[in-house]
């Protein structure tokens, strides 16, 4: 079946054939997802149902469309006598048709067993509710008394429906619910991971297609959990909502694709381009300054530098669905020239600095801070430089070694990426490579360079190079400024970045041109956004 999906902000519309396929709706809240669903419900006409577990346990509303639960309801309560027509919600409507269909199944038996041929009872729906319920739930029985239906985790002791859990009422309405749409329909459902625990979301939802495979599934969420769950499912981004004219923003992603769950959580989120940056996004120093130098960025962190290089590529290979530009920052640590020109020809933005503590040091840093504090800046950076210089002196020799043994790692990696017909050229290439590469002369090389470094005074060279994360608190530059220590030292620069003014921009400034950009290139360009409405 062709499905047409709703119309574009250009007038254009996007069609999907749904023949055996999974359909996810994902957008941010307010971006019209939900009009989304309810234009291609209202395109459908009998064609569709509806299932929404926070509808069927806590809304009294009656969904008054042909062949729901509700209007199923209703037919019933108007044909049988014993059938309430009081009751309240979904859930407990479609509780009254599961015994109203065992009922009427075991009437049907009797009547057909009449003949005395012995035909056997046909499977009902709620015989399907109880087989399902005992494989998710193999500690909790579903018992048949009479006209109720009842629940039991040891003998003897029993319990209606109305105490289950919320995750419990969910599975079973699910599964319920299910089995009483219309043959070949287009089942739409609303958050679909709503009272469900991430572990058993993927299962429950596994097994309500295969209750009915007959059926296509629609789901509407903005759960990237959910998202991950269902790799093999179509997936509509829903990136905006126009109500004066009723078209939308959206793209259609491949079912399959390699995204992550970090990067389909930005993707569907942000409004503005995205920064990915290394460490921890609660604790790191990276996530406490990045978004106040970058602030026309959403900054996301993935702790690793290689999460960094591959988001942004991933992230970039889909611009042509989002139209975002989006970048990465990762340390420099002991790349070279060549490598960090590679990385920022890919949108990854490296600092001239080894590592983030190293930009604490900045000299602009230093002296806006310095300033701040009512101290002579001039004096205060003298001595902090004095003191980084003298530590990186005594530190040559293991630094030059450091970037020796990284220097030779990736020429290694790049010359045995190849193919040798046997063991013995891989083994003569190896040992051609220590006559090759000569990683003596390469660190004495380092040393000079170094060495240079200290003799000629040049202090942003040493903090290209040096990396040392006791940098801050061993030049004493906290206590030069009048702050206690280094978390006190950071705090006064996150303070003075999010007040803004002239020391912001000083730093601001300063920070940003240690990543050889100037301010227009921080500034990140942004899509024309049209006016949100909510769902």
């Amino acid at each position: 079946m062709k499905l047409h999906l709703p119309p574009r902000h250009d007038g254009s519309r996007g069609s999907i054939d749904t023949e055996g396929r999974r359909l996810i709706i994902i957008g941010a809240n307010g971006s019209g997802k939900t009009r989304f669903a309810e234009r291609l419900i209202g395109e459908l006409a009998g064609r569709s149902f509806r299932i929404s577990a926070l509808n069927a346990l806590y809304r009294c509303e009656h969904d008054p469309s042909a062949g729901s639960i509700d209007e199923l309801y209703k037919s019933a309560a108007a044909q049988s006598s014993f059938m309430r027509d009081d009751i309240k919600t979904q859930f407990e409507r479609l509780f009254m048709l599961l015994i109203y269909d065992e009922m009427l199944n075991l009437f049907a038996h009797k009547i057909a067993d009449a003949s005395g041929e012995g035909v056997p009872i046909k499977e009902s729906r709620l015989d399907k509710v109880v087989s399902e319920w005992q494989e998710v739930f193999p500690d909790s029985k579903i018992l048949r008394e009479g006209s109720r239906i009842l629940f039991s985790r040891q003998v003897g002791d029993s319990y209606s429906s109305m105490k289950l859990s919320d995750g419990e009422k969910a599975v079973l309405y699910y599964f319920g619910a299910v089995l009483y749409a219309p043959e070949k329909a287009v089942v739409f459902v609303d958050n679909p991971g709503m009272f469900l625990h991430p572990s058993i979301t993927g299962m429950i939802w596994d097994r309500v297609q295969m209750l009915r495979p007959d059926c296509t599934f629609i789901y509407t969420t903005h759960d990237v959990e959910f998202l991950s769950s269902r790799s093999d499912n179509l997936v509509v981004w829903v990136r905006d909502y126009d109500a004066s004219d009723a078209t939308w923003d959206y793209v259609v992603l491949p079912a399959g694709s390699a995204i992550s769950e970090d990067l389909y959580m930005t993707l569907v989120g942000v409004r503005k381009p995205v920064l990915f940056i290394e460490g921890d996004a609660r604790h790191s120093i990276d996530a406490k300054l990045y978004p106040l130098v970058f602030k026309d960025y959403t900054v996301r962190s993935l702790g690793s530098c290689n999460k960094v290089i591959e988001a942004t590529r991933t992230f970039n290979d889909l611009s042509t669905f989002h139209h975002l530009d989006s970048h990465g920052i990762v340390d420099r640590d002991r790349r070279d020239a060549k490598e960090v020109k590679y990385l920022r020809d890919k949108k990854i933005f490296v600092p001239d600095v080894a590592e983030i503590e190293n930009i604490l040091m900045l000299e602009e840093v230093i002296r806006t801070v310095a300033h701040r504090q009512g101290r002579n800046e001039t004096r205060v950076f003298q001595h902090v430089k004095k003191a980084i210089l003298g530590q990186f002196k005594q530190d040559i020799k293991q630094q030059a070694l450091l970037h020796t043994r990284h220097r030779v790692k990736r020429i290694i990696e790049y010359r045995v990426d190849g193919r040798f017909p046997n063991i013995a050229r891989l083994e003569e290439h190896i040992a051609n490579l220590v006559h090759e590469i000569m990683p003596r002369a390469m660190y004495e090389n380092f040393c000079r360079e170094f060495h240079s470094y200290v003799a000629e005074d040049d202090y942003g060279s040493v903090l290209r190079v040096y990396n040392q994360k006791s940098m801050v608190p061993a030049s004493n530059v906290a206590g030069l400024c009048g702050l206690a220590n280094k978390d006190a030292y950071i705090k006064t620069i996150i303070d003075i970045l999010k007040r803004n003014g002239d020391d912001a921009a000083r730093i601001r400034r300063a920070i940003i041109h240690c990543f050889g950009i100037d301010e227009e290139e921080a500034t990140a360009p942004r899509p024309e956004q049209k006016v949100i409405k909510n769902d």
